[in-house]
């Protein structure tokens, strides 16, 4: 079991719960040590009484949070959210946690069945119809607008241009 630092600046560093009992907070006499205001100098403790973790608050001026409810002691389940202070970090297992493996030993039915336009070839989306997802080409008036002052001044510079030839020529 560790805790992952999740706040920004901090995002990454670890402590490996692997003692009966780390102190955390600001001060360097703890096992994980924070360096942050918002937490206190002996702000808790973590505590592994056999597979559970338990987080003891040790009267820290900013409170010790798991999910966003306040504790004082409290039992803290892996994937779980502690907060002391405005630090935020996660409880996480060496082990990846594993999803029961389905074996399926028939053809799962799909409730009300597959419609016969659905399985004809001729009415298959083969490509990504652009036009029905909102990604159609829209005209855009900024752009004209733009277009328009553009092609305007080049006529009055070209104008003043012309202008002004013809009066040095003189």
């Amino acid at each position: 079991m560790k805790l992952v630092l999740l706040s920004p600046g901090m995002t990454g560093r670890t402590c490996e719960l692997k003692l009966d009992r780390t102190t955390v907070g600001r001060a360097e006499d703890n096992a994980f040590q924070i360096n942050d205001g918002t937490i206190s100098s002996h702000h808790c403790e973590v505590l592994r009484r056999g597979e559970e973790v338990v987080i003891r608050d040790l009267h820290s001026t900013n409170g010790t949070f798991i999910n966003g409810v306040p504790t004082t002691e409290s039992v803290i389940k892996a994937g779980q959210i502690l907060r002391l202070g405005q630090i935020e970090m996660r409880l996480e297992t060496d082990t990846p946690a594993t999803a029961p493996k389905k074996h399926l030993d028939h053809t799962m039915v799909i409730p009300g069945g597959v419609n016969r336009s659905e399985l004809d070839p001729a009415h298959r989306r083969v490509g990504f119809d652009t036009r029905a997802a909102g990604f159609s080409k829209r005209t855009n008036k900024v752009n004209r607008i733009f277009i328009l002052i553009g092609v305007v001044f080049g006529v009055v510079i070209g104008a003043l241009l012309v202008y002004i030839f013809s009066t040095i020529r003189k």
